[in-house]
């Protein structure tokens, strides 16, 4: 595991000096990263919020995730490991888990819009529910051209109010925060996905090895003193 401090240099752009600007079709609305502007490491810190927080807020040790929607890698995780991290640290209390977006935009054109369409359910406090369903439905969803009426489907499954959903998918609410979180990523090394750090109460950031439970154990059991 790798150690990291939250202390940023000049916040930069992984690439060029250019975030690109939204698109649209399908339905739904901003599909890519757009432009944040120059802002201090306190200014990221605060617009990067997480997408969700799955378990106790006032949980000692936190376990950050940056995740990708499309990458099946995270398909795994979401849907295999994290019930176990649930199982293990989550419903006792030791750990809670935040989502952050890192939507790997080029092999991965659906991501950034279904991390939009998440945090958009997240609105309706159903965030992690509809996080489980894109994930069940990823091999559906993914080679589609487009993904917006499927996300709008999965919503329509939750018993959403739909019109609000739809209103949030149209538009390029979200975008920006999204766009935070990537930033926030690339800050930490972020090349992957899923990325995993944990930290208790504050810096530094462990980062972890890969993405397995035991990754997870070894990582917690040592922020909490049990090993």
């Amino acid at each position: 595991m790798r150690t990291f401090y939250l202390v940023f240099g000049g916040v930069a752009v992984v690439g060029a000096a250019i975030v690109y600007y939204a698109l649209r079709g399908g339905g739904g609305g901003a599909v890519l990263p757009v432009e944040l502007g120059e802002m201090d490491q306190q200014e990221l810190i605060e617009l990067a919020r997480p997408a969700g927080v799955y378990g106790d807020t006032a949980a000692p040790i936190t376990i950050m995730e940056f995740g990708d929607y499309q990458c099946p890698a995270c398909r795994h995780f979401g849907l295999f490991v994290k019930p176990q991290l649930a199982d293990a640290y989550i419903s006792t209390g030791i750990a809670k888990l935040e989502y952050y977006d890192f939507p790997l935009t080029v092999p991965h054109p659906h991501a950034f819009l279904v991390a939009r369409a998440a945090r958009c359910a997240g609105d309706q406090g159903l965030y992690f529910e509809y996080h489980d369903l894109v994930f069940k439905s990823q091999e559906d969803w993914s080679p589609l051209g487009s993904a917006a009426g499927h996300l709008r489907e999965l919503a329509d499954e939750l018993e959403m109010d739909r019109g609000a959903f739809r209103e949030c998918l149209r538009s390029d609410r979200h975008a920006e925060v999204v766009s935070a979180n990537m930033r926030l990523g690339q800050e930490l090394r972020v090349s992957g996905t899923p990325a995993l750090f944990a930290y208790r109460g504050g810096p530094p950031l462990l980062k972890l090895g890969g993405a397995s439970f035991l990754d997870l154990q070894m990582a917690i059991d040592s922020l909490a003193g049990l090993e």
